[in-house]
């Protein structure tokens, strides 16, 4: 994680969020204040709009959604015609993503399928013709969606893997915790796989962008 004083002066700038994305996170916070560490921050939603439009992406995927932030960034950046596929397991989280979907404009480019996301994406074809991926959820179910997701991406296409440093728990080896061990088991699985040429960021809790080869 990065310190606080970093965080201010990296938002400040940057593009800045709307009145919906600021006002969508100040209710998730006062709705789930638990729960509101999970939202993407402000500079990494621009990241994946700005993503989103340079692979000029017409249909993306995101796993977990929660409150429908880094959904939006997405769906604003898909080319005219896009859609995003949206899988969380939440009814309640995904409520209020709808009604900040609608403010935003984006609705109508957003299929939200609550359902375990290992379900819904072995389900989809095997085509491989997604543009762009993003992959922020349960962490232990990582390796499982990796792994359902890179074959279905298009020559070219752009995977990005939130969350990828763990709060620096992928560092230590003596740290046996679930996600740990799937965090870390997917970042040499990455590292390793011949259809894919990779980075790993500093940005947040450490984001990988993967790219499938041509």
């Amino acid at each position: 994680m990065i310190a606080p004083a970093v965080a201010e002066y990296l938002n400040a700038h940057c593009t800045p969020a709307d009145d919906v994305l600021r006002d969508l996170a100040a209710e998730t916070a006062a709705t789930f204040p638990d729960a509101a560490a999970m939202q993407v921050s402000p500079d990494e939603g621009r990241l994946l709009t700005l993503l989103t439009q340079l692979t000029g992406a017409a249909y993306a995927v995101e796993v977990g959604v929660f409150t429908g932030y880094s959904a939006i960034c997405i769906a604003r950046g898909l080319a005219p015609g896009g859609r995003l596929l949206a899988c969380d397991v939440s009814p309640e989280w995904t409520a209020l993503a709808r009604t900040y979907w609608r403010r935003a404009g984006v609705e109508d480019r957003i299929d939200l399928r609550i359902a375990p996301a290992a379900d819904t994406l072995r389900a989809l074809p095997a085509d491989p013709v997604v543009d762009l991926a993003f992959l922020d959820a349960d962490k232990t179910g990582y390796p499982q969606y990796y792994e359902a997701i890179v074959p279905r991406l298009r020559p070219g296409g752009l995977l990005v893997i939130d969350n990828v440093l763990l709060g620096g728990g992928v560092l230590d080896p003596q740290d046996t915790h679930p996600a740990a061990v799937a965090m870390r088991q997917l970042n040499e699985t990455v590292l390793h796989d011949e259809r894919v040429e990779s980075v790993m960021l500093p940005v947040r809790d450490g984001v990988t962008l993967v790219r499938k080869r041509t």
